[in-house]
């Protein structure tokens, strides 16, 4: 089966990209998986090209993950946003709170998280 959900995950971490990456295609043979190291690198990514959904870190240098969300919003194309952030306080949640993101989901020890948000996407696109 060829790849049909373009998936863009965005972290400053080449780790956690790589990781995320990873896990997503083992979890769904359907995702597509494209990286970005930063918000501006994510735009001109989605400039380029259409995804289907974004997988993006919260606190990130320069653009963080509700500024990245913001300006997708502001596009013709508007992907699923899934954040996926390890920033778990209520000035997260209070700030996530009315921002265009369709999913938060936290980042954790295991590999549990992955599949929520293989599944989060799935279920955004349906």
């Amino acid at each position: 089966m060829s790849p049909s959900i373009r998936v863009l995950v965005v972290d400053e971490d080449r780790d956690v990209r790589d990781l995320t990456s990873t896990f997503l295609q083992r979890a769904d043979e359907a995702f597509a998986i494209d990286t970005a190291e930063s918000g501006a690198e994510a735009l001109d990514r989605l400039s380029d090209e259409a995804y289907d959904a974004v997988v993006s870190d919260y606190r990130m240098p320069g653009m963080d993950g509700l500024e990245l969300a913001a300006a997708i919003e502001e596009r013709d194309h508007d992907p699923a946003f899934v954040l996926f952030s390890a920033a778990d306080d209520p000035e997260t949640a209070a700030a996530v709170d009315g921002a265009p993101v369709d999913e938060f989901v936290l980042k954790g020890s295991g590999t549990d998280h992955y599949e929520d948000i293989a599944a989060t996407i799935r279920e955004l696109l349906e």
